[in-house]
């Protein structure tokens, strides 16, 4: 298996309420900004009360932190269900690069959750940056791990060129041409994998 897949830090179901909310949070973050969508506006639309709300949420940061919890550990299993029939790295890496391409100029996704949240959150040790963190290293883990059995000279500087590609696609497919984007996209991976003499 080429990835690790982030685990829920408590295996039991969701309350169907919890889970609305963390539902609504997705659609709003991603629509709005985390800035600008308030607790009654996330009430309102998940339909509970106020007292439900702070009864699986203490605060609307708990909030943030378990939505961006959640689309790490979907993103995990997404990655994981796309290179399970894979067994050759150099596949696997093609895989990763059509995996990030589905999801260039996405209008639902209005370029990457994790880099949205770091800019609305500058403080680089606030909890949500630990998360975004999180997230990233796991994501670049998974490109340096790829490239090392490629036998790529430098697979951590690899890795850190593939992630750029990555954050660059996401943005610049959302903020301007998608197509551009992609194309560009694939010329990186062509490039880094090339440094480990296989074409992409």
């Amino acid at each position: 298996m080429f990835v690790s897949v982030p685990e829920k830090p408590d295996q039991r179901p969701l309350a169907p309420a919890k889970q609305r909310i963390l539902e609504t949070a997705d659609v709003l973050f991603t629509r709005e900004g985390i800035r600008a969508v308030g607790v009654d506006w996330l009430i309102e639309e998940s339909h509970v009360t106020k007292a439900t709300f702070y009864k699986h949420f203490r605060a609307k940061d708990r909030l943030v932190l378990d939505y961006l919890a959640d689309r790490h550990r979907r993103i995990g299993l997404d990655v994981a269900l796309r290179l399970s029939s894979i067994t050759d790295a150099a596949e696997a890496l093609v895989a990763m690069r059509d995996w990030t391409a589905d999801d260039v100029g996405n209008p639902a996704l209005r370029g990457c959750a994790f880099l949205s949240a770091a800019v609305e959150y500058p403080e680089s040790d606030h909890p949500v940056r630990v998360s975004v963190g999180i997230h990233r290293r796991w994501l670049h883990d998974v490109f340096e791990s790829l490239l090392a059995q490629l036998g790529h000279p430098a697979p951590r500087d690899g890795a850190e060129d593939l992630m750029l590609a990555r954050d660059g696609a996401l943005l610049g497919g959302y903020a301007g041409d998608p197509a551009d984007a992609r194309a560009a996209l694939h010329r990186t991976f062509q490039c880094v994998m090339t440094s480990a003499a296989v074409p992409a």
